[in-house]
């Protein structure tokens, strides 16, 4: 299991602060490969609110009662507000992937309401753009680093998720049913197979649809393309390997589906700015310095 969080001062307690408008009070992600399950059961809730983003797989969540289940896919997030019970389940065989961040301030309602997040219910589908695990993980690491600011650029990181949130919502009444559940079909095949060969057009095939068509849609509801998204699996898979294992980088890009490690480099380096060496070295560097 992948685990990966940062805390406002290093504290794992929830608090309610109405200082600011919005405070970041911590922020983390969870992948879970061979840890059978991660349960969560908080009967009183907490006294802030959180955000769940479902990057992959699934989750169980219990909504109504702690018996009745409701299964949230990827592309969807979760809102709980303080004082809610909190009770969800992760299966290792769902694969899932997930991000999360807690948050309180003074305006936190009105916020929410501004960007259109709706006021009732936990769950609504945002999409499955990489662009959401890039900011959680911005996030995350502002929380480690406590950089000069960092409270402030964890406000704007988080208020750039909710004005994502806001731009797919407006923009996703303009789908139809059909368009997402292809979108999420196609977004569940490429995180199950993302380490294999994938062709485009044979998946397109597969589906009874032209490619043209099929790169079409899809890049109109994630924002990219299909084969862009695939890449960002794999590096953001990449990621999580140089900072978590010793395996070498010809082991690694093997891993995520890369028999060329020069290749798999080039990539890397062309996404991040870095090679995958460099990478390694910095977030052991970083890592030292939180230590």
């Amino acid at each position: 299991m992948y685990v990966n969080s940062g805390y406002m001062n290093g504290s794992r307690i929830d608090f309610k602060d109405k200082s600011h408008p919005l405070i970041v009070g911590s922020c983390g992600t969870y992948h879970l490969y061979k840890h059978p399950r991660l349960p969560t059961w908080r009967p009183k809730g907490r006294i802030d609110f959180q955000l769940l983003y479902i990057a992959a797989g699934k989750a169980h969540f219990y909504f109504k009662n702690d018996k009745e289940d409701e299964i949230v896919t990827a592309g969807h997030m979760v809102l709980y507000r303080p004082r809610e019970m909190q009770k969800y389940v992760y299966y290792c065989v769902d694969q899932t992937e997930v991000y999360w961040v807690h948050f309180t301030g003074s305006e936190v309602k009105n916020i929410l309401r501004q960007y259109g997040i709706p006021s009732k219910g936990h769950v609504f589908y945002t999409g499955t753009s990489p662009d959401y695990q890039w900011i959680f993980r911005q996030m995350i690491l502002e929380l480690q680093m406590c950089r000069p600011n960092y409270e402030e650029l964890l406000s704007l990181l988080l208020r750039h998720i909710f004005l994502l949130i806001n731009r797919h919502i407006k923009e996703g009444n303009k789908a139809t049913s059909y368009m997402l559940e292809e979108t999420e079909r196609a977004t569940r095949y490429f995180n199950e197979n993302y380490n294999k060969p994938i062709s485009i057009e044979e998946y397109a095939l597969s589906r009874h649809v032209s490619a043209c068509w099929f790169i079409r849609k899809f890049k109109y509801y994630t924002g990219i393309s299909p084969m862009q998204y695939v890449l960002s699996i794999r590096i953001a898979n990449a990621q999580n390997l140089l900072e978590t294992t010793s395996y070498t980088v010809a082991e690694i890009a093997d891993i995520i589906g890369y028999d060329n490690p020069l290749y798999f480099s080039r990539l890397f380096k062309k996404q991040l700015g870095m090679s995958p060496t460099e990478y390694r070295k910095k977030q052991t560097a970083q890592m030292n310095v939180t230590l």
